[in-house]
């Protein structure tokens, strides 16, 4: 019995490492355009917006299993950035965009959809205080900027579904 359990298992470890497929084009391509969105952003970021003196960030965890959880963080700290802010408008725009490309990307590419992801600590709290526009704002921008940085460390976890 022992012996069958033990060819069993060796039968599909060896299964599974020769049906494991090597990184897709596709995925390649994905992975490429993400970094590069999310550098070019991070560079407008440091560019455009700085902490304000008083304004402290603390770190927060984030959850980035695939393009799902992504999405979200990107989508709810956008939310957040008000219209009215100076020079916003392409910031938001470029989050969008690269919100936008990954969830397109996740639709066509993964099977599974999984549930909504949940929201940081921290941006739901930000979102139960966004009468304080301005510094919910640059919040945001800051958090989507540690976000992005993050991500930029991590492309990886792109590739889980």
């Amino acid at each position: 019995m022992h012996y069958t359990l033990a060819l069993l298992f060796s039968l599909l470890q060896l299964l599974t490492v020769c049906t494991a497929a090597p990184l897709s084009v596709e995925v390649v391509k994905m992975k490429s355009k993400v970094k590069w969105m999310a550098e070019q952003l991070v560079v407008r970021l440091n560019k455009d917006f700085q902490v304000p003196d008083g304004l402290t960030i603390d770190q927060t965890a984030y959850d980035l299993n695939g393009p799902a959880s992504i999405v979200t963080i990107l989508e709810g700290y956008n939310s957040l950035i008000s219209d009215s802010f100076d020079g916003v408008s392409q910031v938001k725009f470029e989050i969008s965009s690269l919100a936008g490309y990954l969830d397109h990307w996740r639709q066509g590419h993964c099977s599974v959809q999984p549930s909504k992801p949940s929201l940081p600590e921290r941006l739901q709290e930000l979102q139960s205080r966004k009468e304080f526009i301005h510094t919910v704002s640059m919040e945001a921008l800051m958090r989507v900027k540690e976000f992005l940085s993050l991500l930029l460390k991590n492309l990886d976890h792109l590739e889980t579904c």
